[in-house]
């Protein structure tokens, strides 16, 4: 008896049970997306609101802010109109390169970084790196690894840095790490808190001109003076400028979670950061040329390694970790 066919009703909705639909995956992330961008901009009217973050000014309306003790441009506020070139009677200088949009750079352009430290050496006292993530504008995870140290582990600094003897097991080699990252933020626009000890434990050297520390966010708010401290931590940032609560769990920091709060907060003043930026690459000539990126080994030279990177007496290695983020 030859068996009979399944209707096509029953057919069409077989393959739809067992194969994920693209497109349903998409939505969902878009929907995930756009209600994430939906709280950031209430928590940004919020602040504009409250006076804490100045409203972006319209297009061409005022020039760009000068940063204290630089004079500012004639060009930079030009707005892309003609003016007569100096000693040349009405020459007009429209052609002139204009300094860089205060929108900042494309989203595709940016991204954010959070590294891990372990201790190696005696007593733990040597920072090395054992985890890394990166971020994209829109907070997308681009990269997350465990990363094994060049030397032997004598601290994991678990609970500050999340990261266990299990972690270490299927970690990937530092060399390899690195080769991997840096191809990520190659040209990009880098995003983070206290850039310099990511870099450090990366050995590697990113252009001025493309970082953007977000210690420095209370600098382009309307009343810095309600910071008490020079440099806040990212845990206060996010919870005064963001209502967002981090790094309150027992198992350690969060490498994704921290790079995504970088984001949010230099997107958070994003417009005034990139106003002052382009501003300043006309005041001072000298920023417009990167940084040397090649020669790594100098991180490796005593200067750039304190006697005790855990530093303190009291805190050890757990107080620096504090102290950073």
């Amino acid at each position: 008896m030859v068996p009979r066919e399944a209707p096509e009703s029953a057919q069409c909705l077989c393959p739809s049970l067992t194969i994920p639909n693209a497109k349903d995956v998409l939505r969902r992330r878009h929907k995930r997306r756009s209600r994430q961008h939906q709280r950031f901009m209430a928590r940004k009217a919020l602040l504009q609101e409250q006076g804490l973050l100045s409203m972006p000014p319209e297009p061409g309306s005022s020039p760009m802010p000068t940063p204290l003790g630089a004079t500012p441009a004639p060009e930079a506020a030009s707005s892309g109109k003609q003016c007569p070139r100096a000693g040349s009677g009405a020459t007009p200088c429209s052609r002139r390169p204009a300094p860089r949009k205060a929108s900042g750079p494309l989203p595709s352009r940016c991204v954010a970084i959070d590294c891990e430290m372990v201790g190696t050496g005696p007593r733990g006292r040597v920072s090395e790196l054992a985890r890394c993530s990166v971020v994209s504008y829109y907070g997308d995870v681009l990269y997350d690894k465990y990363i094994r140290p060049e030397m032997p582990v004598t601290d994991y600094r678990t609970r500050w840095s999340g990261v266990t003897r299990q972690h270490m097991r299927k970690a990937i080699p530092f060399q390899v790490a690195q080769k991997e990252i840096l191809k990520l933020l190659k040209g990009k626009v880098v995003v983070g808190h206290a850039l310099h000890n990511d870099f450090q434990a990366l050995k590697y050297v990113h252009p001025r001109s493309q970082t953007r520390d977000t210690t420095y966010v209370p600098n382009f708010l309307s009343q810095p003076s309600l910071h008490t401290r020079a440099r806040v931590s990212l845990k206060d940032l996010a919870l005064q400028l963001l209502h967002k609560r981090i790094q309150v769990g027992q198992h350690g920091h969060s490498s994704v979670e921290d790079a995504t709060t970088a984001m949010e907060l230099y997107r958070l003043v994003e417009v005034q950061w990139e106003q002052q930026e382009a501003c300043s690459l006309w005041t001072r000539p000298e920023d417009r040329e990167p940084d040397s990126s090649t020669d790594m080994e100098q991180y490796m030279e005593d200067q750039y390694w304190p006697e005790d990177p855990a530093g303190g007496s009291r805190g050890g290695a757990g107080e620096a970790q504090d102290r950073r983020d």
